[in-house]
């Protein structure tokens, strides 16, 4: 499947889910949201990057005179702003409909696993900053490990098609810098979810379902997730986040 069509396919499927997202407990709220947002406190016009359903550009309205949410999906983009009373427009991330020195803050929160180019998402954000403005960046993070790396992707396509890859700490803070920005911050955390709610949020198919509770109980899935189980049912569930606060 090329860019074009891997575009396409996700934003059919993040169509569909809109609602789910914007119930989402790991989207809502958070130590990792509140980071992000006071990473960007000195901003006057701000811009979110794939908003999905606007919990990050709705909390950054909280600071920031001007927000603007933007999404490759149409209906996230309506939700965001619907639910968060924002401007919003549909953007491709790697294709940013904003002239040059637009924005004084950029965000893009657990989102960028879904990109096919994330250096050219990583040009284009310091493209639209202007001198001296900062990217708020987070995003989930695979192990260092290749086996252990192949495992959580392979995992997380299971659940949910239009993942694409997520890529170690290391190879992000490269593309950083070579995409010009300097790395002031960055931070890696684990945040809880809860096993059931984060399978049902993208809707997989039985046998999806059935093969995800298989390797769930593996010994990969244990040292990737941090997965505890009581009685055989999964109790305790988390994922590593990788959170950068750059400057242009």
């Amino acid at each position: 499947m090329d860019d074009f069509e891997r575009k396409r396919t996700t934003t059919a499927s993040f169509g569909d889910i809109a609602d789910a997202y914007l119930d989402s407990d790991v989207h809502q709220s958070g130590a990792d949201l509140e980071l992000l947002v006071s990473w960007c406190s000195d901003a006057s016009r701000a811009l979110d990057i794939a908003c999905g359903a606007g919990h990050t550009a709705g909390a950054l309205a909280e600071r920031v005179k001007t927000v603007i949410a933007a999404d490759a999906t149409p209906a996230m983009v309506e939700t965001a702003t619907a639910a968060f009373d924002l401007p919003g427009t549909v953007a491709d991330a790697e294709r940013l409909p904003f002239a040059d020195d637009s924005f004084d803050a950029v965000t893009c929160r657990i989102a960028a696993h879904h990109f096919p180019a994330p250096q050219a998402f990583l040009d284009e954000t310091a493209r639209v900053l202007t001198p001296g403005g900062v990217l708020a960046f987070e995003d989930n993070v695979a192990p260092a490990d290749d086996e252990l790396a192949d495992f959580y992707n392979r995992f997380e396509r299971l659940r949910d098609s239009t993942h694409g890859e997520s890529y170690t700490v290391e190879q992000w803070l490269d593309w950083f810098r070579d995409a010009g920005f300097t790395i002031d911050e960055s931070v890696t955390m684990r945040k809880e979810l809860d096993y059931e709610s984060w399978v049902e949020r993208t809707n997989p198919a039985a046998e999806k379902r059935e093969r995800l509770n298989e390797l769930v109980r593996r010994p990969a899935a244990e040292t990737v997730y941090n997965v505890t189980l009581e009685v055989g049912t999964v109790r305790g569930f988390s994922n590593e986040k990788l959170l950068v606060r750059a400057r242009r």
